[in-house]
């Protein structure tokens, strides 16, 4: 059951429910706590419902274009910048981003920080979500979804995933 993150959180455990946010409005508002908040640790769920808005088109060339750059047949994946194909990554990397990981303070901010694809076992089942960064869905409004750029870049990966989710659910 999701509610809203309110403005007076106790230190301890925050779950961020990620479905129908979007991705750079859910990052910023992370980072914001993180760097605000010590004794806070953050954990965010279901980051392959995050979304970033744009015609689904041109947000899965544009990052097909990003993760294909580098790698070359005189550079295949071994220098250069590491883009992220998960979901839980991509979204990690964003709110990285978003920190000044290469202080001190970022650094500790960053290791207060977990993301994970779907709900792992030992995450309280009570999570929030942030008003401000949900998706306000109008007609013909335009939107991808993380999991589905994970299933464009690198549809391998993602199919071992999806059929383990599938016998996980077979299994409860």
């Amino acid at each position: 059951m999701s509610r809203p993150l309110p403005q007076q959180i106790d230190a301890g455990l925050v779950v961020i429910d990620a479905s129908m946010h979007v991705v750079g409005r859910l990052a910023s508002e992370v980072a914001k706590l993180l760097r605000r908040r010590r004794d806070v640790r953050v954990v965010i769920i279901n980051a392959e419902k995050a979304v970033i808005t744009g015609n689904r088109g041109m947000v899965l060339r544009w990052y097909t274009r990003k993760v294909s750059e580098w790698r070359t047949h005189y550079n295949p994946e071994k220098v250069g910048p590491k883009v992220p194909r998960r979901p839980d990554r991509i979204l990690k990397r964003v709110i990285r981003d978003m920190l000044e990981y290469k202080t001190g303070k970022g650094r500790g901010a960053l290791k207060r920080l977990r993301v994970y694809m779907s709900v792992p076992s030992g995450i309280p089942r009570e999570s929030y979500y942030i008003p401000e960064a949900l998706l306000r869905p109008r007609p013909m409004y335009k939107y991808v979804t993380l999991e589905e750029i994970w299933s464009h870049v690198d549809p391998d990966a993602w199919r071992r995933w999806k059929e383990a989710q599938n016998l996980k659910n077979v299994n409860r």
